[in-house]
């Protein structure tokens, strides 16, 4: 049976663009997927397919048990969409707007009152709750939206790049709030620009390149795929980096990162993926006594998700708006004051 957000065969073309090349999505209820990729690999397209915002060229969604295409109105009913950039009006407060979202979706106004203020105090903004939103910073009106699309609590969430532009504080609290929503029952498809966040979150990961689904499951399975650990090495000189690499060269696992050896300069950190613990530790220190490379530091770890990412896609991931500019002002039930919350409402 399909998952609370479903997809197959999506294909989405911008001109000679293929934006979305076949992909296939299932997100069981109450999980989170986190949706990776580089910039322009069809990640903010796939959302905004399945929150009805764009319709597809070919291919199947059903989200909440709602087929996307055939009943939008329902769709928009049940989610709740944080698009990467805040959308608020700016001309009304913090809770005047948070109120106004709860009313358009017919809640009684005492209740979107108090809901409100929940929110409000959770999103540290309380302070704020009665100055008009133009007056807040861009970190402010960010959590102000986010705030916004919690206010229902909807069955089936989408967060597109939440916590941009977010501190390291509002960002472990956002963390905490998804944590909680997904205790609840909440299901979520997250696309995130911080790889650490999708490793601290996600039940699985689907990394998306040109369009594609090109690798998918938990955390640790994918970082399997990319090795199991490396050897990191800084050497005491620049001088030593030539050395040091032909020592660790030896150690390298044929097929994981080629086997090679990467180097930056600025840091003379070496790293090689290896296999055989702690204890190649002692062998690779042996073996660059013996030609003479002093080490500051050694040291053995497991992949990251950028490792992963690299070794998928060939380069890291880019931290910048994704194809058509990202979701925008798109959101639901955010858009604040605009149409598009009376017709999620509606």
């Amino acid at each position: 049976m399909p998952g609370a957000i479903y997809a197959e065969g999506l294909v989405k073309t911008f001109g000679d663009v293929r934006a979305l090349d076949g992909v296939d999505l299932d997100v069981p209820e109450g999980t989170v997927l986190g949706l990776l990729g580089p910039n322009g690999a069809g990640k903010t397209t796939a959302v905004r397919v399945l929150t009805t915002l764009l319709q597809p060229d070919s291919g199947r969604a059903v989200v909440a048990g709602i087929d996307v295409l055939k009943n939008p109105d329902e769709v928009r009913r049940r989610i709740g969409l944080s698009g990467q950039f805040a959308a608020v009006d700016e001309y009304l407060t913090g809770r005047e707007n948070l109120q106004m979202v709860g009313q358009l979706y017919q809640m009684r106004a005492k209740d979107a009152k108090v809901r409100a203020d929940e929110l409000l105090e959770r999103f540290n903004l309380a302070d704020a709750a009665d100055r008009t939103a133009k007056t807040y910073s861009g970190g402010m009106r960010r959590r102000l939206d986010l705030a916004a699309a919690l206010v229902v609590s909807p069955p089936v969430m989408f967060m597109d790049e939440p916590t941009t532009g977010l501190d390291p504080r509002n960002r472990q609290g956002l963390w905490e709030v998804i944590k909680e929503l997904v205790a609840g029952g909440t299901t979520l498809l997250l696309t995130t620009q911080y790889l650490e966040e999708a490793d601290h979150l996600a039940h699985d990961i689907c990394v998306v390149d040109h369009g594609r689904v090109i690798a998918r499951g938990t955390s640790d399975q994918l970082k399997a795929q990319t090795g199991g650990e490396r050897v990191e090495v800084v050497v005491h000189g620049s001088g030593m980096i030539a050395d040091a690499r032909g020592v660790l060269a030896r150690y390298g696992i044929a097929g994981i990162g080629h086997g090679e050896v990467s180097v930056e300069d600025h840091t003379r950190k070496l790293t090689v993926p290896v296999a055989g613990g702690a204890k190649l530790l002692a062998e690779v220190i042996r073996d660059l006594d013996a030609v003479g490379v002093e080490i500051d530091d050694i040291g053995l770890r497991r992949p990251t998700l950028d490792d992963v990412f690299i070794s998928l896609t060939g380069h890291a991931a880019e931290r910048e708006a994704e194809e058509n500019g990202g979701l925008g002002g798109e959101s639901l039930p955010g858009g604040r004051g605009g149409e598009r919350v009376k017709e999620a409402a509606e």
